[in-house]
């Protein structure tokens, strides 16, 4: 409960009487509940779980300290009761997470103030706890397994889908519930699309392969991005793979709490400038990852906010020349109050299969 008491604080200096919580990631953080139907109602002092009778007890196991309710109409009705029972005159709702039809709806049921709120529970995320980093830890072990594997899988006349589904079936195999994002995998030219998704291309012996790819582990996520080469790639992206590793290991260098987002991603962006491919690096240097794959702090030029100790973040510089190739490298790491602490351990030294 004591995210729940995080909430409730939040809730008295925002003046908000109650927060629903509609957010499937959210109400996760909130009630480690892993359904799929169901929101939260959180006051300054109690937190009801509506959800219907697929769930109910599911959500009494899970969701401890909450009062479960069932509902057998629409869920907004719920809603509505819980604001004239508790008496609710300011209720906050999370705005990316609420249509305009819903919001209509609402509005018509509760007889109160709706106030729209963002971030609220985002930024109480963006700190791990040690049990989340611990499972997070246990994703990227997943997926640093089906790495290593698929260099054994990886030959000319493979398609870039084969070498995608089975890093999947690694990833599962190993315990993963399923994958972060659709898994990228971007061979020889195509390497210059930052999120070229596996197609039907075959890999043929001197491309550069670049695969991004992650899975989930009890909710958290990993994510991870290696580029390494089948044979000899050519000397421009050779130097190209040593810029860029030369990049994410400056942001390492820098990592701790107290550097904004924008002044770490400008370590990348500066030295990759510097080298001539500056308009070459077209994506940001990294972002959170927790339970979604992308979550805050961002890093990125537009992040003024500084890092804090427990921050887990991704460092992924990046090169991509259309016409030729590109190379990214990708670690996952946490912040700390004297650095930082990587979760990877797979070499991201040029591989030549």
């Amino acid at each position: 409960m004591l995210r729940v008491k995080a909430i409730q604080t939040e809730l008295k200096k925002q003046e908000l009487d109650a927060l629903l919580v509609t957010s499937p990631f959210n109400l996760r953080y909130v009630s480690n509940f892993t359904g799929t139907t169901g929101l939260g109602v959180i006051t300054h002092d109690k937190a009801y779980f509506v959800t219907d009778f697929r769930y109910t007890e599911q959500a009494a196991e899970q969701a401890e300290g909450y009062e479960i309710i069932q509902n057998t109409g629409p869920i907004f009705d719920e809603v509505k009761a819980l604001v004239e029972k508790e008496s609710i005159s300011n209720l906050g709702f999370e705005t990316n997470f609420m249509t305009f039809s819903n919001y209509e709806l609402l509005n018509s049921l509760v007889e109160c103030r709706l106030t729209p709120v963002s971030g609220l529970i985002e930024s109480l995320r963006e700190i791990k706890e040690e049990s989340e980093i611990e499972t997070i830890q246990k994703a990227i072990k997943i997926t640093e397994y089906a790495f290593e594997e698929i260099l054994h899988f990886i030959k000319p006349g493979v398609t870039e889908i084969e070498v995608a589904n089975k890093l999947d079936f690694l990833m599962r195999e190993e315990g993963a519930s399923g994958v972060s994002f659709d898994t990228i995998v971007a061979s020889g030219k195509r390497s210059a699309m930052p999120h070229g998704v596996a197609s039907d291309k075959v890999i043929e012996q001197g491309d550069m392969i670049t695969i991004d790819f992650g899975c989930y582990y009890n909710g958290y996520v990993s994510d991870m991005t290696r580029t390494f080469a089948l044979g000899d790639p050519g000397v421009e992206l050779k130097k190209i793979h040593q810029i860029v590793l030369d990049a994410n290991q400056k942001v390492t260098e820098q990592i701790r709490a107290g550097i904004t987002g924008k002044d770490l991603d400008a370590v990348a962006r500066d030295y990759i400038t510097e080298k001539g491919y500056g308009k070459a690096f077209g994506h940001s240097t990294g972002h959170g990852i927790g339970l979604e794959v992308h979550e805050g702090p961002g890093i990125n030029f537009k992040n003024e906010n500084v890092l804090v100790s427990g921050n887990v973040i991704t460092n992924e510089p990046g090169i991509y020349i259309p016409g030729l190739g590109g190379v990214r490298i990708e670690d996952d790491l946490v912040v700390t109050d004297s650095g930082s602490r990587n979760l990877m351990s797979v070499s991201k030294e040029l591989i030549q299969l």
